[in-house]
């Protein structure tokens, strides 16, 4: 997993919960890194799992609640870091419906070794969008998160429902609409 996605975990959690909660997080897992990571650097899912874990346990909020939270933090990283990148979407259903096809392809640009999830779209209309989300790491509910960001984003709202295919949620469908 790459470095970004840990270091704007760990700016999120000193934002939301202060820096003792950070170092607490990180002292109670048994990281590789010891919690040291740059946001070009590599590291293993597992470390992020258990800053997590260890989160969820310290503020009594649950993993999936956590990943949406994580998820409104970072689309606001992507948003302040490439701003011409949104203006390239005309909506939010548009935008959604290319990650796979553009959105991704981008990121690999960037970090050409990232593991992303796939997000295929079965359906898609003016007002509707359906995908299914596939990734071993099963963190469905980051995406859901950031599709909410996209949508508020846009100055828009949908519905957006998840339905597990897999019961770990590493393979979902979204079943987004627009309101």
């Amino acid at each position: 997993m790459k470095g970004i996605v840990f270091t704007g975990f760990l700016e999120m959690v000193e934002e939301k919960y202060g820096l003792e909660t950070v170092d607490e997080i990180i002292r109670n897992a048994n990281l590789k890194s010891k919690g040291a990571y740059t946001s070009i650097g590599t590291y293993h899912f597992s470390e992020m799992l258990q800053l997590l874990q260890n989160l969820s346990l310290k503020t009594k909020i649950t993993e999936n609640d956590l990943l949406q939270v994580y998820a409104e933090y970072f689309f606001s990283l992507l948003v302040r870091d490439y701003p011409d990148f949104f203006k390239m979407y005309s909506g939010p259903l548009d935008m959604l419906a290319s990650i796979e096809s553009h959105i991704h392809e981008e990121v690999l640009k960037i970090y050409p070794d990232a593991e992303l999830p796939t997000f295929e779209v079965i359906d898609k209309n003016e007002n509707a969008l359906i995908l299914i989300y596939k990734s071993s790491r099963a963190m469905c509910y980051f995406g859901l998160g950031l599709m909410y960001k996209t949508f508020e984003y846009f100055n828009s709202k949908a519905t957006i429902v998840l339905e597990k295919i897999e019961p770990d949620g590493s393979e979902v469908k979204f079943i987004i609409t627009k309101m």
